[in-house]
């Protein structure tokens, strides 16, 4: 029996915005298409989810990426309380899940620089039952420790929980841990699957 909804954050309960983000700066075209590359899309983009490295590492690793758009990307990163914004449906969809008895956590590859900066698009956050933030102990997605230290934290049976990510590889990790995963393609469509399992509707 499911008891526990765990829900990722990014693009299921917040969008990544990250072309918004760099828009707002006025950069357009190819230009933030080459600053996306070599920030947001680029591998060292899970480090800042990792909590491992400064932020100063990061930077110079983003402008490495790039150098000719160093003072572009130092811009775009000096202020990220825009990367982010909090989907209209999410803290409806937590308030009822917590009426009808369920449990809800979060399990989020996510940097403590994006939850200080925008945390205004995080509301959700105080309604649910707790969670794992990945900066906060130096694991990221689908690491299955990660998936580990969420259920002892809680003491939280796998069987007793369903996930929910955007990313196929981390829904099959948690799926090898034992849990039930539902893909998250949309915010309706999610809430359709998870209806079904649930609720048999």
């Amino acid at each position: 029996m499911i008891r526990n909804i765990v829900f990722d954050i990014g693009n299921v309960l917040v969008d990544f915005c990250w072309r918004e983000h760099i828009a707002r700066y006025g950069y357009q075209g190819e230009t933030a298409e080459r600053i996306g590359k070599a920030m947001m899309l680029s591998s060292l983009w899970t480090e800042i989810d990792r909590g491992v490295w400064s932020m100063e590492k990061l930077l110079s690793g983003f402008i490495a990426n790039d150098p000719e758009l160093e003072e572009e990307i130092r811009t775009v990163f000096s202020d990220l309380s825009t990367i982010i914004k909090e989907r209209k449906g999410s803290l409806p969809w937590i308030r009822s899940l917590r009426a009808d008895g369920y449990r809800v956590y979060y399990l989020s590859n996510f940097s403590d620089r994006v939850k200080k900066e925008a945390t205004g698009e995080l509301t959700f956050l105080e309604e649910m039952d707790g969670g794992i933030m990945s900066y906060t102990v130096r694991k990221i997605k689908p690491d299955p420790a990660i998936y580990q230290t969420l259920c002892d934290r809680f003491g939280l049976a796998a069987e007793e929980c369903v996930f929910l990510d955007d990313t196929l590889e981390n829904i099959q990790a948690a799926e090898r841990f034992g849990m039930q995963g539902i893909l998250v393609e949309s915010q309706d469509q999610a809430k359709q699957a998870l209806q079904r399992l649930l609720y048999g509707k």
